[in-house]
């Protein structure tokens, strides 16, 4: 879409034109908004969740930085937080992993029943995730990785192999595969060919997977709820319980740093999206 009216637009299309900004911007700001809420709220300087006079009037008393202080210095909240830090990069490494090999051999055109194969390691994104958490829970519990450290990191692979392999593919879907024939007729085998030829021009897709696997694992309550022990306590988890029973402050500073996280992984997935279009060839520079 253009993002300038041309002059010779007629009235509907004017109308479309301003409305569906508008409606862009309504259901931005509809999205946001709960965010914009979180962030100050963090800096209360009173253990309340909602805006106290003081901060209302921009009163510098009613500001602090103690749920951050708590947040860095509580026992609590800092082993769920390393946690998390230790599940969430394998969890990652072992989705980037499956996930981009699943892709490779389903965009292979010999391969049969890709749609249905396809669907069925999709299907984490697509069953309630609770369904998903039972049915771990049981099959962990035969298993002996019920309430395990690798039991956690394998259900969230689980959860973040589909995005793993749905970025991958849209990747692979404009890779030019005369390349790989090409590095095979000069001799290079297929391991040769994929680390040579084909994955530098597939790591944006990959890398973006693995930063939405990350962010999934991260983020992640219901499953490590039900798969995961004491032990395991991850940051949600811990949000989790600072709503449901300590009503803590703190987990305003943590819901913000998490966003700022979230923010940084979103300006590098725009990074990677422009060098992916750059390689393409679909934009300047």
């Amino acid at each position: 879409m253009a993002s300038q009216l041309p002059p010779y637009a007629s009235l509907p299309e004017r109308i479309w034109f301003y409305s569906f900004r508008v409606l862009v911007a309504a259901i931005l700001f509809f999205l946001i908004f709960p965010i914009l809420v979180i962030i100050p709220l963090s800096f209360n300087a009173q253990d309340f969740f909602t805006f106290t006079p003081e901060m209302l009037r921009f009163d510098p008393a009613g500001y602090s930085l103690k749920h951050y202080e708590d947040f860095f210095t509580n026992s609590q909240w800092q082993n769920a937080f390393w946690n998390s830090v230790k599940i969430a990069p394998m969890a990652t490494l072992i989705s980037v992993t499956l996930g981009t090999l699943a892709a490779i051999g389903l965009t292979q055109p010999h391969v049969p029943f890709r749609t249905t194969i396809m669907a069925i390691l999709i299907s984490p994104m697509i069953v309630p995730l609770i369904i998903s958490a039972a049915g771990m829970f049981f099959f962990y519990s035969s298993v002996n990785l019920q309430g395990t450290y690798w039991g956690v990191v394998f259900a969230h692979a689980v959860l973040g192999i589909p995005f793993v392999i749905i970025t991958v593919t849209a990747t692979l879907a404009g890779f030019d595969r005369s390349l790989t024939r090409a590095a095979a007729n000069l001799g290079a085998g297929p391991v040769r060919t994929f680390f040579k030829v084909q994955m530098p021009l597939i790591l944006p897709g990959v890398i973006a997977g693995g930063l939405f696997a990350f962010v999934t694992s991260f983020d992640e309550v219901v499953v490590v709820l039900l798969v995961g022990s004491a032990g395991q306590k991850t940051l949600p988890w811990q949000m989790f319980l600072g709503l449901r029973e300590q009503i803590s402050p703190t987990i305003l500073a943590a819901a913000t740093i998490l966003v700022a996280i979230s923010v940084v992984l979103l300006i590098v997935l725009e990074m990677l999206r422009r060098r992916n279009e750059r390689l393409r060839g679909m934009s300047p520079g």
